[in-house]
């Protein structure tokens, strides 16, 4: 509520005839009348807990600096010139009890919602945080242009879902780019429109798709301007110093345990809390009471508590990276710094959700041996892992935790098999061999360009058979293979898809050197890298040799093939079921509920971008509408894209690098649940 002391205080002036009642009673109208029209930003119910219960730096020197025995620090925002609103997401701002218009509306909301006015209640911190950064230790990163805001305890008549998720009964709120933190390092701590747009759709885009996600709330940009070099080409440019704003339980990460690690061996680098163990505790105590209430409920022993904690840390992770693996999300950058400790996914940057399946799929152009890779996200969860096990020590006994971590992979499998079943429809038996369809199926969309999307939201037009069907067998598999090709890619697709991204005298000198000299070839390359380079080549040389018809032929057998047995065993399905009509209908339900008819694929990230750019800034908020329903028809919704050449992705706005469109892309008007155009394909392919 407003301050009404000195207000009141008026009322002890005595004006003749006037009674002090009425005084009083007139002061009082025209509080409530101020009330009513304060922004509603102002009237968020700040509990900053977190600052509260952890270190707070004591430090208030300005600019970069190591940050000893502190997990945050409090920083100033730095304003923005004209900050304006690009979109807000109404369900996201709803979670801090918030309405969308009313935000939209209110003249004081891109200042409050950029940093460029700090709400009543706000703290501004940039939290402290290590990482592992592609498999070695960087030291201290944390909040280079993230600042926390506060926390929001959370209003009355939220859904009891979201307050099962949440139930530490408040939202962390934070401002993305606005300026310099002690963790800046070189940087300025600003994003532009690419990178918060991106952000913006894709947190967003992954709720409503049931993947757990940090939530956006708005992007604000402004007049303030920084210089991006968007493709290290050497042409920067200015651009426009825009602001996201993210909602979480709290942003907490594996990182966030490793600013008490000692030296390490390879990097000599250390945490800036070396040696701060107590501190440690804190965390874990903090952690466990704030975000698992119910561990701490049911495990009085200190030890025991730890180790429950840490194993639904690790089951909360198997399941988000089987959710990644099962709409074809590339994170791009798992460092242990990008990891939360609640499970959720954390820091959109290079991402990317694949077009044409291809388990090698890049999307970060830094990553230059498929560290990152979509194939290999499951295993680098896993080594992340075990890295927070080990910042989590002594509190997390070593060996139980290695107990804990062998249960990883039947976790992981669990949660991708109950999936793929729900994509595939298979409900009714869990058979062994389901293993071997689903490894089939994606083996066939590889080698055949399938879009995964597509493929995927195809599969519930293929009918189960039945008893006296009027088709034959035969008419009905061709019927099925005829639309599953029309989700293939052409030959010249395949041969740009294909084609070696390392320079031919480079990989000849390789190879050479693997066989002269291997212990200065590991030094340089890898084997699997290698591996990867000369599949590329073998496939590229069957596809010179095979005409368009021939590989419409193969890719015709090859689905042809899997269909025939996929519809075997859609019909153990039927077997014992009295009401084979509502299997049916259950199994399309399911199925319609589970693939996508929609991702934000990179080009229509780009669509949004350069309509924002051009100061067009409904296209952004109709995106996001199309991604709140991601699953449902939505005629009229399908925008058409828009011409011009740019960078899909934030490319110079973070140290690992971004990929981007190439600049010469042309664009044709496609519908956001098509199959995207041929150059889609090649986007975030490194």
């Amino acid at each position: 509520m407003a301050y009404l002391g000195p207000r009141l205080g008026q009322s002890r002036i005595v004006v003749p005839c006037v009674s002090a009642f009425r005084l009083l009673g007139t002061a009082g109208m025209a509080d409530m009348g101020l009330a009513m029209s304060r922004s509603p930003l102002e009237r968020l119910d700040f509990d900053n807990v977190a600052l509260k219960k952890l270190p707070l730096d004591s430090s208030e020197e300005p600019g970069v600096r190591q940050v000893k025995g502190a997990c945050f620090s409090l920083v100033k925002p730095q304003p923005l010139t004209k900050p304006r609103f690009v979109a807000v997401s109404h369900e996201a701002l709803a979670l801090l009890g918030l309405n969308g218009e009313e935000v939209m509306n209110d003249p004081l909301g891109p200042e409050y919602l950029s940093g460029s006015k700090v709400m009543p209640g706000s703290e501004p911190a940039a939290h402290c945080y290590c990482g592992h950064q592609f498999g070695q230790f960087a030291g201290q990163l944390g909040d280079g242009a993230a600042c926390y805001l506060g926390e929001v305890t959370v209003p009355p008549g939220q859904d009891p879902k979201l307050l099962h998720e949440n139930p530490s009964g408040r939202w962390e709120i934070q401002v993305k780019g606005a300026g310099v933190t002690p963790f800046s390092r070189t940087a300025d701590g600003r994003k532009v429109l690419r990178s918060s747009i991106r952000e913006f759709l894709c947190s967003e885009g992954m709720f409503f798709l049931g993947v757990p996600t940090t939530r956006a709330g708005s992007v604000v940009t402004s007049d303030s301007r920084v210089v991006r070099d968007v493709y290290y080409s050497g042409n920067p440019r200015h651009e426009r110093c825009s602001v996201v704003v993210r909602i979480a339980p709290t942003f907490l990460r594996f990182g966030s345990f490793e600013i008490f690690k000692p030296a390490d061996e390879h990097t000599g680098r250390q945490g800036p809390s070396y040696g701060r163990d107590e501190i440690r505790g804190r965390m874990m105590d903090y952690v466990i009471e704030m975000f698992y209430p119910e561990i701490k409920q049911n495990h009085p022993d200190r030890v025991e508590r730890n180790v429950a904690f840490f194993k639904e840390v690790v089951r909360r992770t198997a399941r988000l990276v089987a959710l990644w693996q099962c709409v074809g999300f590339c994170h791009g950058v798992l460092n242990t710094d990008n990891m939360s400790i609640l499970g959720l996914t954390l820091d959109y940057g290079p991402y990317g959700f694949m077009d044409r399946f291809d388990p090698d799929f890049i999307c970060n152009a830094s990553d230059n041996s498929g560290r990152y890779s979509y194939q290999a996200q499951p295993a680098i969860c896993r080594w992340n892992l075990v890295k927070l096990a080990e910042a989590l020590a002594p509190e997390l006994p070593p060996d139980r935790a290695e107990a804990v971590m062998d249960e990883y992979l039947d976790l992981y499998n669990g949660f991708y098999l109950e999936n793929m079943r729900k994509k595939l429809g298979l409900l009714k038996k869990d058979e062994p061999e389901d293993e071997i369809l689903i490894t089939e199926l994606l083996q066939t969309m590889h080698n055949t360009g399938a879009d995964f999307t597509n493929t995927f939201r195809s599969l519930s037009q293929i009918s189960c058979p039945t008893e006296g069907q009027s088709e034959g067998e035969d008419e009905l598999v061709k019927k099925a293979t005829d639309l599953l090709l029309e989700q293939c890619a052409s030959s010249e697709e395949l041969k740009a898809a294909n084609k070696p991204t390392m320079d031919p005298r480079e990989l000849a000198m390789l190879l050479s050197m693997a066989q002269s000299n291997p212990a200065l070839f590991q030094m340089i390359s890898d084997r699997t890298t290698i591996a990867r380079q000369l599949e590329r080549l073998s496939r590229l040389k069957d596809l010179m040799e095979t005409s368009e018809e021939e590989l419409k032929t193969q890719q015709a057998e090859e689905w042809s093939r899997w269909i025939t047995r996929y519809r075997k065993r859609l019909a153990r399905e039927m077997e014992g079921q009295s009401d084979v009509q509502a299997v049916q209908e259950q199994r399309v339900t399911v199925m319609d509920s589970t693939n996508p008819r929609v991702v934000l694929r990179n080009y229509i990230a780009q669509n949004a971008i350069e309509a924002a750019e051009n100061g067009d800034f409904s296209e952004v908020q109709r995106v996001l509408k199309v991604l709140e329903k991601p699953f449902s028809p939505q005629p009229g919704l399908e925008l058409p894209a828009r011409g011009g050449g740019g960078s899909a992705t934030e490319r110079g706005e973070r140290d690992e690098g971004e990929e981007q469109l190439p600049a010469s892309a042309s664009r044709n008007p496609v519908p956001y649940d098509s199959k995207p155009p041929a150059w889609a394909h090649e986007i975030c392919v490194t």
